[in-house]
């Protein structure tokens, strides 16, 4: 075990297992209903141990798991949940070095991921506010050096591509059968696009696009992810799960699909 520093994120876990994220910062306090704790102190404490609040309540100390980031940070958009970006980085085969396309960056959540997997991402982003929200998230969980393999463009995707050679692309869209003709003259032979949407009827009309153009071996499927409740013999599924969130659309452009 290591002793936790400043700059770092670390998790705070109550005795209920009600979770905070925070980041260490010199003379920053953590505030609750149990009273408040000092970063100084966490900075002298190692993972895994407890610190109590100044009302005695003690808060189990850990480094977040990167699930724990996405879903705890900051947002300008509703995120792509852990459960559906684990099957997309497979999907996708994100790898050490790939060249990726990512268009709809919402709060960086997928982003995260993928520079965490080692690829190297140029984002299209319509919105500058969304822009700069993953942004500022992408560089609080791995500081500025991961800029030189991320960088945002406010472009609309639908109006073309103008980078080439992208072996991955990534579409987090309202409509992304739009983006479909523009990827051929920006991907290269082999390539994988994958599409996260909400609604079927999205998975549907993009599927339409992808079968009118230079794309193979689709596949469309949604994740779900349900809890258990074990407690000695009492064992059952928990009362609330999470279940459909979106569909995850897949397929590879070969150029002489037709």
């Amino acid at each position: 075990m290591s002793t936790l520093s400043y700059g770092e994120m670390v998790l705070l876990v109550d005795s209920k297992d009600r979770r905070y994220l925070i980041s260490l910062v010199h003379d920053g306090e953590f505030h609750s209903h149990s009273g408040y704790i000092r970063h100084e102190d966490l900075t002298n404490t190692e993972e895994g141990k407890y610190v109590k609040s100044s009302n005695g309540k003690p808060y189990l100390v850990v480094r977040p798991t990167m699930s724990d980031v996405i879903l705890k940070m900051p947002r300008a958009a509703q995120i792509i949940y852990p459960k559906d970006i684990g099957h997309i980085l497979l999907v996708a085969d994100i790898c050490p070095g790939v060249k990726i396309l990512e268009s709809g960056i919402g709060s960086g959540a997928l982003s995260i991921a993928m520079l965490r997997a080692g690829a190297n991402i140029t984002g299209y982003e319509l919105r500058e506010d969304f822009a700069n929200r993953a942004m500022k998230n992408v560089l609080t969980y791995f500081g500025d050096d991961v800029l030189d393999r991320y960088q945002i463009h406010i472009r609309d995707i639908y109006e073309g591509v103008i980078e080439t050679g992208f072996e991955r692309v990534i579409l987090d869209l309202p409509e992304p059968w739009k983006a479909i003709p523009h990827l051929a003259a920006s991907m290269v032979e082999g390539g994988i696009v994958v599409a996260y949407t909400p609604s079927i009827t999205q998975a549907m009309k993009l599927r339409d696009s992808l079968n009118s153009s230079e794309f193979v071996m689709q596949e469309t499927f949604e994740v779900t992810r349900r809890s258990w409740h074990i407690e000695g013999q009492a064992v059952r599924p928990e009362h609330r799960m999470v279940a459909h969130t979106g569909f995850i659309t897949h397929a590879r452009f070969v150029r002489d699909a037709n």
